[in-house]
């Protein structure tokens, strides 16, 4: 355990050092504190609409620039690494290479964590001090659903970048197995299954239907800010506004994408010569 502390703090003073966390928040901040006030502009209202309005433009936000800033933060983990030469330092010290994947991810979480939390907590705090009449423990809960999710969402995409970075034998490569990455869960997989529904005419069995989103973190993390609110959310969203999954089951889906890109760098990175 102490091994992964350390490697967790390197992590989290280089992302303090390179202005990540300062970055990222600032970004998650000025974005979320937008959206909260001036979200409904393009309907001619200007200022906090409801508490579900903001939840679902937030969500809508975060699967657009959570994976995106996650990829970036981390497709270097080990492949850069590795071509700085310091990987192979590590690797002399009383460090396996799980404890090193391990306190990579912790300190990257940790990066993500007190970002999202300072970022868009920002526009929870803006939200109960110059509103008046709103309802503070839907709130609180909401948010704290949503920070939550988020954090576990950048955790996923942070898993998938150490997955490309072990594949990857140059940091360029990396790079670009990223975006690639980001493109297919962020828009192709929800464009495929649009376009499944428009061949099938509408037919796709719905009992199916809610299981094909399970297949993308993006989804999963839409639902779960969806859930529980009235209208929910437009597009693919609208089929499954009727889904089964209670929050905990969805909340442990995430947690199943967190794991099994993580096993698989594992199991790439202790086969990988060095």
């Amino acid at each position: 355990m102490r091994a992964i502390y350390y490697i967790a703090q390197k992590e989290l003073k280089d992302g303090l050092r390179n202005r990540w966390i300062i970055a990222i928040t600032l970004i998650f901040a000025l974005l979320s504190i937008g959206i909260s006030w001036f979200g409904a502009a393009a309907s001619g209202v200007i200022g906090f609409t409801s508490i579900p309005n903001t939840i679902f433009s937030l969500a809508s936000l975060a699967v657009f620039i959570i994976p995106l800033i996650s990829l970036l933060l981390a497709y270097d983990a080990i492949v850069g690494e590795d071509e700085d030469g310091t990987l192979l330092l590590l690797l002399t010290y009383p460090l396996s290479k799980m404890q090193l994947l391990l306190g990579k991810l912790a300190g990257h979480g940790l990066i993500l964590g007190i970002s999202t939390l300072l970022g868009f907590g920002s526009a929870a705090l803006t939200i109960a001090l110059f509103t008046d009449s709103v309802d503070l423990i839907m709130l609180s809960f909401a948010f704290a659903r949503f920070i939550l999710s988020a954090t576990l969402l950048g955790e996923i995409f942070v898993s998938i970048a150490y997955f490309i970075s072990v594949l990857a034998s140059e940091k360029s490569k990396a790079a670009g197995m990223a975006l690639i990455s980001w493109f297919l869960f962020v828009f192709a997989f929800d464009l495929t299954l649009l376009g499944i529904l428009v061949g099938t005419k509408g037919q796709l069995n719905p009992e199916l239907f809610p299981y094909l989103l399970l297949l993308n973190p993006t989804d999963i993390f839409r639902l779960i800010n969806l859930i529980g609110f009235e209208g929910n959310g437009s597009g693919l969203f609208v089929m499954a506004s009727d889904i089964e999954f209670s929050i905990p089951v969805l909340f442990l889906m995430l947690f199943a994408w967190l794991l099994f890109p993580l096993i698989l760098t594992l199991w790439i990175f202790k086969r990988r010569t060095i």
